[in-house]
C-alpha cells in the first residue's frame, strides 16, 4: 500500500517526518512530496506530486491554503484515501474528494499506526 506523504520534511521534530518512518517502519512503501530537497531514511523528499503513481493514501499534513497548488495533482491522480491530520482540515479539498468516491478521513497516521488502523 502506496502512501503519499504531503507537506513531508526531514525535520525530526515535525509530524510529517514522524509518520514518515512509522510508515516505513510498518513496512509501507512511502512517497514523501514537499518544498524542501533532503531524505527521510535514505528516501529522497520530492518537491512534485507524481501523476503516474498508484497511491492508495495521501497523509496531509499542509494548511489548508498550502494544498490549493495541489488539488489538480491530487484530483487528476487520485488516491483511494486522504488523511486529514490535525490542523489540515479543508472542507473545500474534502467535498471535491468526496464527489470523485475518495474515502476521507480526519485522523492521525501517527495513532492509526499505533493502534493498528491503518
Amino acid at each position: 500500500m502506496k502512501t503519499l506523504v504531503l507537506g513531508a520534511s526531514n525535520n525530526p521534530h515535525r509530524y510529517s517526518y514522524l509518520a514518515t518512518v512509522e510508515l516505513l517502519e510498518h513496512g509501507h512503501e512511502v512517497i514523501p512530496v514537499g518544498i524542501k530537497k533532503a531524505n527521510i531514511n535514505n528516501i529522497p523528499i520530492t518537491g512534485v506530486y507524481p501523476d503516474k503513481e498508484d497511491i492508495h493514501t495521501v497523509a496531509m499534513y499542509l494548511s489548508a491554503e498550502n494544498q490549493e497548488k495541489y488539488y489538480d495533482s491530487i484530483l487528476n491522480n487520485p488516491p483511494k484515501r486522504v488523511i486529514f491530520n490535525p490542523g489540515t482540515h479543508n472542507p473545500v479539498l474534502e467535498n471535491k474528494l468526496k464527489n470523485i468516491g475518495v474515502e476521507v478521513l480526519h485522523s492521525c497516521v501517527l495513532i492509526m499506526l499505533s493502534n493498528n488502523q491503518y
